[in-house]
């Protein structure tokens, strides 16, 4: 039987849907923000900010300022202690851990039924409805799909609170259709469990022998339990395992880098990429088709959308009806999970605008998320303090990127580092400096752990003078001297240690 045929018709319903709602951005926005306000009345946060009085958007953006994470976070540990009606109606039990914020190592992201329903499984929904409707001859059910989640690991003291705290992919996980675990692997035990050491071998004892068609997550990680799985095998290409493997949905990072590895164990024929945009706060938007360039941004996702332009941070924010094609803006988020004008971090590129399409253009702030771990200026200021005050020695610049995985090694981060005061064993501080982000910062702790998906960072010792004469090189050496930080590629590294011969 075909069920992939059988389910066909009702999956392109659900993407003109989808597209019709993009085509009707303005109206279908409104609408949102008139439903997101109703509800929010009743909160604490509404009650506080006025939400009795707002009758139209412009009164919204007059009534409630751009609230970012630092802002939001009282609010939300009142709801993880189990208090009602704070952000969003009603008692709050899950919460998505993620990295990014300026004044810790977590924020918690509440995870609403609402935003379950309404927001991360109809954007999932619609992201496969679109790739069904441009590809009818999918038999995308008639095998496994092979989710990978996280877990509900979270360096909270809960005590008595009721609230599941972790990635949000043991939540989707955890609260799927039970119908959805009849054609996806591995066992929700598997999926869930929190040691890697453990997970990974169970993983690929899960999946290996399954008629996987379709696999789901991030391309870092996906990449290390593939090449397991080809090892357990004893295959050279994925499709020798798994002959129906028709597509990945990927998200969470750029592609890109990790094309050619996936190319290198896949048979470039039969297999097919599908992006998504989804994050701890919501699922936003899905490639419209196999050749656009941009993703849908969904409008009907119990979401409202604001944008900053880039070019003018101080501007006040727009909504979808007003953004300018080729324009880049920092987005700003209304969501049914109690977030409220929330800038989210990200900076995205309208590459169209009816339909509203997007591209990932990168964080607000510099950082590197290669390989999911949201690893921002403020961790690695720290981390490299902490190692310095351990070892006895000072830095005068620094510069990171990520070195990206290839011929079955792991990725890093790569530090260009120019001492003040060097330390006696370069080795040791790489070491101990590896150790300092990993406790600044818990999604990089997360890709460390055993070593499984990322290897100990590297450090290079630039040569004395090295950053001011690459500086005077770019025209910016003087009073304003900056540095990079952070770079998500590695194209000024490479410039930078063209200098250091």
């Amino acid at each position: 039987m075909n069920l992939t045929g059988l389910l066909m018709p009702m999956f392109v319903g659900r993407a003109k849907r989808c597209v019709r709602a993009a085509y009707d951005a303005e109206g279908e926005q409104r609408r949102q923000l008139r439903w997101l306000l109703e509800r929010g009345r009743r909160t604490a946060f509404g009650a506080g900010h006025g939400f009795s009085s707002v009758r139209s958007y412009s009164d919204y953006a007059g009534q409630v300022a751009v609230t970012p994470y630092d802002e939001l976070r009282p609010y939300v540990m009142r709801m993880i202690a189990g208090e009602r009606d704070v952000l969003w109606s009603g008692v709050t039990r899950r919460f998505a851990q993620s990295s990014g914020t300026s004044d810790g190592k977590s924020k918690y992201i509440p995870v609403t039924a609402d935003s379950l329903r309404l927001c991360h499984y109809r954007g999932a929904g619609y992201s496969l409805a679109l790739y069904l409707s441009h590809y009818r001859d999918s038999r995308i059910f008639d095998g496994k799909s092979f989710i990978l989640g996280g877990s509900y690991a979270n360096e909270l003291d809960l005590g008595h609170s009721r609230a599941r705290v972790g990635d949000l992919s043991a939540t989707l996980i955890d609260c799927i259709n039970p119908l959805v675990n009849l054609v996806r692997v591995p066992s929700k035990k598997v999926a869930l469990m929190a040691d890697w050491h453990q997970k990974l071998p169970a993983l690929v004892a899960g999946a290996a022998d399954a008629n996987v068609t379709n696999i789901s997550g991030v391309p870092s990680w996906f990449l290390t339990v593939l090449r397991e799985v080809l090892k357990a095998k004893g295959a050279e290409n994925i499709h020798q395992v798994w002959p129906h493997l028709e597509v990945f949905f990927h998200g969470g990072i750029a592609f890109g880098p990790y094309r050619r590895e996936y190319q290198s164990i896949t048979d470039a024929g039969r297999m097919r990429y599908w992006e998504n945009y989804n994050a701890s706060e919501g699922f936003f938007a899905a490639q419209l088709s196999p050749d656009s360039p941009g993703m849908l941004l969904m409008m009907d996702c119990g979401v409202f959308y604001e944008f900053i332009p880039v070019d003018s941070p101080d501007a006040a924010p727009v909504p979808v009806w007003e953004v300018s094609a080729g324009g880049k803006y920092a987005l700003v988020l209304t969501g049914c999970n109690g977030l409220w004008r929330y800038p989210i971090g990200d900076v995205v590129r309208v590459e169209s605008v009816n339909p509203l399409t997007i591209t990932i253009a990168g964080r607000t702030k510099s950082f590197i998320n290669a390989f999911g771990e949201e690893v921002m200026v403020h961790n690695t200021d720290a981390a490299l303090q902490a190692a310095c005050s351990a070892l006895g020695c000072s830095v005068k610049d620094y510069t990171v990127a990520p070195v990206f995985s290839s011929d079955g090694r792991k990725g890093r981060h790569e530090w260009l580092v120019e001492f003040a005061a060097a330390p006696a064993d370069v080795e040791l501080f790489a070491r101990t400096l590896d150790k300092c982000l990993q406790t600044e910062n818990s999604d990089y702790q997360a890709k460390r752990t055993g070593g499984i998906f990322l290897d100990n960072l590297s450090v290079v010792v630039a040569r004395q003078g090295l950053f001011d004469d690459w500086l005077e090189s770019t025209g910016k050496l003087g009073g304003q001297r900056k540095v990079p930080r952070l770079s998500n590629d590695r194209k000024l590294i490479e410039n930078m240690l063209s200098f250091n011969n």
